[in-house]
Parts: C-alpha cells; structure tokens; sequence
C-alpha cells in the first residue's frame, strides 16, 4: 500500500513564504500540471497584451518580419526569397522552418486578417510551451521542478513580443539537453534511437543553425564521456541522422546557389553590420545613427543583391568586415568586449533593461554555484554547454536582445533556484515528510542538501 503522511511542528509553513511554499509544492506535483498552470498564465497574459493591438498590426499584407516577407513569396510566387526592398529572387538569408510553417498557416486560413491572427495566436501559444517546459527540464537536469516553477510564472507574467522562431529554437533546445542527458545518464540508446534523435537535431537547425555549436559541444562531452566503442558508434549516428536531415535543404541552395553551405547565407552581412568604421555593438544603435546596412532595409543595397546576386553580394560584405577587422583589431576587440557585456548584462543604451537582465545574470550565478556541486557531470554538461556554446557567434555579430531568447529561459531556471533556495532557509519550520516503501515521488527540489533521485533522474527529498 502507498501512503505519504505529512507531520509539521507548530507554526511551520504559516505566513506568506509558507503559503507560497505549498502552492508551489501542489502546482509542480507532477510535470503536466506544471506545464499547463505556467502555459495558461503565459497565454493569458500575451493574450490580453494581443488584444491592445491594433488589428492590422498582425494583417499579412503589413509583415512585421523577413520570415513573413518570405512565406508571402511562397505563396503568391511558390518561390523562397525576395525578402529585400525589391524583389531579387530565390534567398537562404533566414532558415527555411519558420516562413514555411508561417506560410501553411496563411495557406489554410487565408491572407487576411484571420489568417494574421491565427498566426499571432500560435506563436504565443509556442512562447507560452518555453515558459511551461522550465519545470520539466528543471527536473530533469537536476535542479528542481519547485525553481522551475518560479522560473516558468517570472517569464510567463513577462510580456515579450517577439519574431517567430526564437521560441521554437527555445524549445528545441530544451528537449535536445533532455535527450542528451537521457542519453548520457542510461543504458537503452538503440542504433534507431540515436539515428532518429540526430535527424531531430538536425531538422532543429532549420529552425536556428546557431544550435549546432551547441550540438557540437554536446557530442565532444560524449564521447569523452561514453568509453568504448559501441557508445561512440551510436554518437556517430546521432551525427549521421543530422546530416541526413540537412541534406535537402542543402541539395535546394545547391542546384539555386551552386553552392554549399550551412543552412544560411548571411554570415558576411551579419558580420559586416557589426563590424565597421564608427559601429557601435548594439544593431538598435547603429539603427538610430542612420547606418544600418542591409538590403531589408536600404533599396541600394537590394538593387546591390539583385545585381550580383545573393551569394557574391553575401561574399562581398564577409571581404569588408574581415578586412576591417583585420586592419582594427583593437576596436573589434572593444566591440566583442561590449557585445558580450550587452548579451549577459542588458542593452547599456537602457538601463532599465540593463539593470534587470544584469539582475537576472547574477541570481543565476547564484543559483549555479549553489546547484552545480550537487548535480551529476552529465547534468551540468547538458546545463553549461548551451550556456557556453550558443553566444559564441553573437559575440562577433552586431547585439539584439532577441539572440538571447533560446537561452534566456536557463537563466530564469538558475535564477528560480536561488529563490527557491532563499524560500526553504526562510522558512524556519519546514514540514517533514514521510515516504512509504512503494512509493514513485515525483517531488523534485532545488538543489537539495538531503536527498536523491526517482526513476526519471529528477531529485527527491527525503526525510
């Protein structure tokens, strides 16, 4: 028989810590409940910031983003591209997930305002998963589903508007650390297995090619972890399966492109945009001073990319930034300096943001110095390579807040485990429980002093 009995000494758990406390023991009691609470909350309040839009912000025909400029090519022309001021024919500036998806949805419900709104709708619902899978990857990577909550309700009452793809990058990341750990942590890993999960992995970079640094970091960690021969078989298949997913989009630049290359052709321009006489590190600054440089935005330089075409136009840029940086290595050394400043501390040209991101950066150094002694190696792998691998790229490519969305959420993470943390030492009087023989816990905490871990490789307290 299974039975749990609670005992608590007088006046423990009272008072608002307490009440919190209980809340959020009963909303994490299992990974589905916390993942719908924080969905809804999430949904709900990017749901009435929609409401205050004006309707046609969302309308197809007034794009907001170059993803929306390409899926209305895709469906008026059939073609991939002309996403500049001018038409200019096929393109592989952005990854090709996000217009497609945001053109099928325009397909079924029509290039209206309908269609607009459905759209919109589903990329809240997709923001809202990212803040409703914290507490499930909490668990898993052994920091707790209880600071996984915290985090999940900070981001979720936190309205943030957006371009499409950040959020799925976000979510596909967070199921890669999963599996990854899963891998590292058991026994099971089937050749199929392995195969499908790289082909998973792979069709991720279609989504964001920046997660290949972090793949990358992922399978130097396993096979340093896993010795012998058969574990690095199935890690070569993992990379097998995600060159095999790359293939078709490769084989589509090829025969449009007569080129290869990884999933996107605008590296150059990034580079040159951040990288020049007189740039700033923040791409919204450059933008203020009249200099932004980009096809999308200034009608010479689309007229430029129709008359060379995309990819000479893409080499071009590359030339400049890498004859610039090489002729000023101490400004680009200042820019990277800033830009790394910018990516973990806010935008320096708001401090208010500033102030509250550099807040966010230090309770998650808090928060990792508390939970890292107590996790499992492969557990921080799984938790610091993300962290350390997905910047890397934006450091040397002019600075948006967005770029830190498909990580933002880990820092949030970090972040609740040093409150919950703070919680539980407050609470003078904790309640003890008692767990029978038999029993499954599910109850997962931040960074425990006492306790160990269920089936699934999440943390439990014991008595």
């Amino acid at each position: 028989m299974v039975r749990r009995s609670s005992s608590s000494r007088p006046g423990s758990g009272h008072g608002v810590l307490g009440i919190a406390r209980t809340v959020v023991e009963w909303m994490t009691h299992s990974p589905l409940r916390s993942f719908i609470i924080v969905f809804l909350v999430a949904f709900a309040v990017r749901g009435l910031i929609l409401a205050q839009v004006p309707p046609n912000r969302w309308h197809p025909d007034n794009p907001y983003s170059q993803d929306q400029v390409i899926a209305m090519s895709l469906l008026e022309k059939g073609e991939f591209g002309n996403m500049y001021r001018v038409p200019t024919g096929p393109t592989a500036h952005v990854a090709p997930i996000v217009p497609g998806l945001i053109a099928g949805i325009w397909w079924l419900f029509g290039t209206n305002l309908t269609g607009g709104y459905v759209a919109r709708l589903i990329v809240l619902a997709c923001y809202s998963a990212m803040y409703g899978m914290i507490p499930w990857v909490g668990g898993r990577v052994g920091i707790g589903r209880q600071a996984g909550m915290l985090a999940g309700l900070a981001g979720a009452v936190i309205p943030d508007q957006s371009e499409h793809g950040q959020e799925l990058a976000a979510i596909a990341l967070g199921l890669m650390m999963i599996a990854m750990v899963g891998r590292w942590t058991s026994a099971r890993s089937s050749p199929l297995g392995s195969l499908l999960l790289g082909v998973a992995i792979g069709v991720s970079f279609h989504v964001q090619p920046v997660l290949l640094a972090v793949f990358a970091g992922f399978i130097i960690f396993e096979l340093w972890w896993n010795r012998g021969r058969r574990k690095w078989r199935l890690s070569a298949l993992v990379v097998i399966g995600a060159m095999v997913a790359c293939v078709p989009w490769a084989w589509r630049n090829y025969r449009v492109f007569d080129e290869v290359f990884f999933i996107r052709s605008n590296l150059g321009l990034e580079l040159r945009m951040g990288n020049y006489e007189g740039a700033a590190a923040a791409l919204e600054v450059i933008g203020r001073r009249g200099v932004y440089r980009h096809p999308s935005g200034q009608k010479e330089e689309a007229l430029l990319v129709r008359e060379m075409g995309e990819m000479e136009y893409m080499r071009q840029a590359k030339r400049e930034a890498l004859e610039w940086i090489a002729d000023h290595p101490v400004d680009f050394a200042r820019l990277t300096a800033l830009r790394f400043i910018h990516f973990w501390f806010g935008p320096l040209h708001r401090p208010i943001a500033a102030v509250v991101v550099s807040l966010l950066t230090l309770l998650a150094l808090l928060g990792a110095r508390r939970c890292l002694p107590s996790m499992t190696t492969p557990q921080r792998a799984a938790l610091l390579i993300p962290l350390a691998m997905y910047p890397l790229i934006y450091y040397v490519v002019g600075y948006e807040f967005r770029y830190r969305i498909p990580i933002h959420w880990i820092l949030l993470l970090l972040a609740g485990a040093e409150l919950w943390h703070w919680i539980r030492r407050w609470l003078a009087d904790r309640p003890t429980s008692t767990i029978t023989a038999g029993q499954d816990s599910t109850t997962s905490v931040a960074c425990p002093e006492r306790g160990g871990r269920n089936r699934n490789g999440e943390y439990i307290e014991t008595s």
